[in-house]
């Protein structure tokens, strides 16, 4: 579950081996990506560079945990509304680690600011702030993230695995998850149906 510390190492200051960070951007999976995990995925980047990379999937939800779940597991009593807030999966590494994803209108000293425009915590104190209704603004709220080794991803992407695009609040944040894919796509001018299927692995 969530834990009482920052994220700690996700650098986002140094470059891939591209020379393009893809921090603050969102990664788009292939048509034919074959790991069902990344199938039609969409991930907010929050760390690329030198030493690996790090992100969140953004649409996909966890149907197994609500967040009222997740508070009465914490033995966080909700005083505000909270029936809209779902719990997403994040990514299939360290997948009982909890990381919100948010706009800057919140931050604490465990806050790192990604891509110049949002927030990541990673502490059980935003999820307090959050189950009273003085949480963010905008915020998803994700289990486990994506991670690479340095170099994987974009070898991965070299390799046909994935697409990228500069990233898009609304999109990220947006509750309809069955069109974020196909709006990612939308933003790339590509038509899913034109791409190859020969793609790398996640």
């Amino acid at each position: 579950m969530i834990k009482n510390t920052p994220p700690g190492s996700f650098s986002n200051d140094k470059l891939g081996d591209s020379g393009l960070s893809l921090t603050g951007h969102l990664l788009v999976a292939m048509p034919g990506m074959q790991d069902p995990r990344f199938s039609k995925t969409v991930i907010y980047m929050c760390s690329h560079g030198s030493e690996g990379a790090m992100g969140l999937v953004v649409n996909r939800v966890l149907e197994s945990l609500t967040f009222p779940d997740m508070l009465e597991q914490l033995g966080i009593v909700p005083t505000g509304a909270n029936d809209q807030i779902r719990v997403h999966f994040g990514g299939p590494v360290e997948s009982e680690r909890g990381f919100v994803l948010h706009s800057p209108d919140y931050f604490k000293d465990a806050t790192l600011v990604v891509g110049g425009t949002l927030g990541l915590t990673a502490t059980v104190d935003i999820l307090k702030d959050i189950a009273r209704g003085s949480g963010p603004k905008q915020s998803l709220l994700a289990l486990g993230y994506a991670g690479w080794a340095p170099g994987q991803l974009d070898m991965e992407i070299k390799a046909n695995g994935w697409l990228h695009v500069p990233s898009d609040n609304d999109l990220v944040f947006s509750q309809n998850l069955d069109d974020k894919w196909e709006q990612a796509m939308g933003k790339l001018g590509v038509d899913p149906r034109m791409l190859s299927d020969t793609v790398g692995h996640a």
